[in-house]
């Protein structure tokens, strides 16, 4: 059974060896014009999630779906086209301040197959509405093209010099 939570209210962190919750976040339309407006799309008509949260060392792992309706303008054609999101969330946050933060190194390595560190909350919670707005941002293309639109170079034009004017000028004929 999943319960519905608030947009905007914040998690308190879980006791350690507490039970998994299940979440259903579904964004109003005052949320989402503002989401709109913070990720500078042309509407966002469905914005939700369905997530567990875990007890996870002395924070918490948020993991479900996020799924979004949203209109985007075409980078090529400037036309409105709507773009489906159905994307995995998955992420884990401690406390501020936790030992089991991400320690500063001096040296950064970089393993790409490595789980993503652990990100770092307030001590008050976490608002699971933020992470399901970054990984609708994060899904979205940079360069948003229409399905079927084709982007076609112009034609450069033709590099005049002082001799092609010249050549220009002899071949017309003499003026009466």
């Amino acid at each position: 059974m999943s319960e519905a939570w608030p947009w905007g209210r914040l998690l308190a962190w879980p006791a350690p060896r507490g039970p998994e919750r299940r979440l259903t976040l579904e964004a109003d339309p005052e949320v989402r014009a503002q989401v709109a407006r913070d990720l500078e799309l042309e509407d966002v008509e469905r914005l939700g999630a369905g997530i567990v949260v875990r007890p996870w060392l002395d924070g918490m792992e948020i993991e479900g779906r996020v799924e979004a309706l949203v209109t985007r303008l075409c980078g090529v054609s400037l036309e409105p086209f709507e773009v489906a999101v159905d994307e995995p969330l998955k992420v884990r946050i401690v406390p501020l301040g936790s030992p089991n933060a991400p320690q500063a190194e001096a040296e950064v390595v970089v393993d790409l197959e490595a789980e993503d560190p652990p990100d770092e909350a307030a001590a008050e919670g976490v608002d699971p509405g933020a992470y399901v707005v970054e990984t609708l941002a994060l899904s979205l293309d940079p360069f948003p093209r229409k399905p079927g639109v084709v982007f076609e170079q112009p034609q450069e034009p033709e590099a005049s010099s002082p001799f092609a004017a010249l050549a220009d000028l002899v071949k017309r004929p003499p003026a009466n």
